[in-house]
């Protein structure tokens, strides 16, 4: 079916977009002045780094290669998109791999700040192959552990991108440790206006990560094909949108209550909770259960956040409060809102389905978090005890933007004066210091 595969590049092209520069805006946009520019890198180096390792062996890992124990495809078998059918199969392949930059890319947000861009460089490849690509697996490829065994629904990566990214960014935010004066001194978004574009521009690319996300059997491209396409990318695309709607209506609620005020970044945050928690179940149910499961998100993640300065975690920029707590909202709820008139034909408890699905969607997020959390802080202190994680204490609060890349994203000294060239600023090794927030 033409049409199908037209509508897989254009969803590839908008879930492209999320990674570069949708979720490097609003990363950037939440951090300070002094590590805007290395917060926007690691979201550019995980695609760059994934985009390589993906068709090389990602592929075969995930979906390919000759099933290995139910926990990972054989790396080999399809190695360098090796017999893939270019004609039918290259969409799904760029499809997926912009998946994997995605998720990578979130993980960057829970340790910003203090990271040595080398130690990322090497912790991206590592933690794709031996997280991201057996849960793909495991969850996706019809062939794996929970598939087998835990047939949960997950549309398009409540545990394959969203708890996985945010168990990975739990794990490394406390292996790591926390910022130079975190709990002591503000450590606030210094600008809000890239941080409400990038979540603008994550809403529009979602449409390409949930809708385009549907597995589609194409017969002869007759009516019924037809109707079948159309009526699961309406769904699709009604759920993800209402839901995010309530879903920022929600955490801007739950702001309210507890502070008094309903902010930008609230809204922004509102918006991607809302996003993560229908990503698994905007294919599994109706409009009411799309509209509670993204106010249920807005509600809990907006008081997760809350919980880093209690606990004394540094996780930055709310990757655990948002995408671990968004994630799990919207996998296990599917268990009680799932119903058979959706795309996944599955009723959940609260349409006669028993505790069944709710038991899959369980063991699913919980094979995840269990297999992520254990690989994740295994490489984490491999890390830690060779190349080493933080930059040192005194480029940190100088600004990790000057210490690892040799810039500045506000140069205010040179707006003053006249300006200077790029060649001069790096010829002489000086930066301007900008605005630390």
């Amino acid at each position: 079916m033409d049409g199908y595969y037209a509508w897989m590049i254009v969803a590839t092209a908008l879930v492209l977009m999320m990674t570069t520069p949708a979720l490097a805006l609003f990363y950037g946009g939440m951090s300070r002045s002094k590590s805007v520019l290395n917060m926007m890198m690691m979201s550019y180096l995980s695609l760059g780094i994934v985009g390589i390792v993906y068709v090389l062996w990602g592929w075969s890992m995930s979906f390919a290669g000759d099933d290995v124990g139910t926990l990972f495809g054989n790396p080999f078998d399809a190695w360098a998109l090796k017999d893939v059918d270019w004609g039918s199969y290259i969409g799904g392949v760029m499809f997926q791999m912009t998946f994997a930059a995605i998720t990578v890319a979130l993980i960057s947000g829970a340790i910003a700040d203090r990271v040595k861009m080398s130690a990322w460089v090497l912790f991206v490849p590592i933690w794709v192959t031996l997280c991201y690509f057996p849960i793909a697996h495991q969850v996706w490829s019809g062939v794996g552990f929970v598939t087998k065994h835990f047939p949960a629904q997950d549309y398009a990566g409540g545990t394959v991108v969203h708890i996985n990214a945010g168990v990975a960014g739990l794990v490394l935010a406390l292996i790591i440790g926390k910022r130079v004066g975190f709990g002591k001194e503000p450590m606030k978004p210094h600008n809000l206006t890239l941080t409400m574009i990038g979540a603008g521009l994550l809403w529009f690319g979602w449409y390409g990560f949930n809708v385009g996300s549907l597995v589609f059997a194409a017969g002869d491209g007759g009516d019924a094909d037809i109707a079948q396409f159309m009526s699961e990318t309406g769904v699709t695309f009604l759920n993800t949108t209402i839901a995010t709607c309530a879903a920022m209506l929600g955490w801007l609620l739950m702001e309210r209550i507890l502070h008094g005020k309903a902010t930008s970044l609230g809204a922004a945050s509102g918006i991607v909770a809302g996003l993560v928690a229908i990503t698994p179940s905007c294919g599994a149910v109706g409009l009411t259960g799309a509209i509670a499961i993204g106010a249920i998100a807005g509600i809990l993640c907006a008081w997760a956040v809350g919980l880093k300065y209690k606990v004394g975690m540094d996780d930055s920029l709310d990757v655990v409060g948002v995408h671990l707590v968004g994630g799990l909202v919207g996998t296990l709820l599917i268990g009680f809102f799932s119903s058979a008139d959706a795309p996944g034909g599955i009723n959940g408890l609260f349409y006669g389905g028993g505790f069944t699905p709710l038991g899959h969607q369980f063991m699913a997020a919980l094979c995840t978090i269990v297999w992520t959390g254990v690989l994740t802080a295994v490489i984490a202190y491999a890390i830690k005890f060779t190349l080493g994680w933080r930059v040192s204490e005194e480029a940190e609060v100088e600004g990790i933007d000057s210490d690892q890349h040799g810039e500045s994203a506000y140069d205010l000294h040179s707006s003053l004066t006249g300006g200077t060239s790029a060649s001069s600023v790096i010829a002489k090794s000086t930066v301007s210091e900008g605005v630390n927030a």
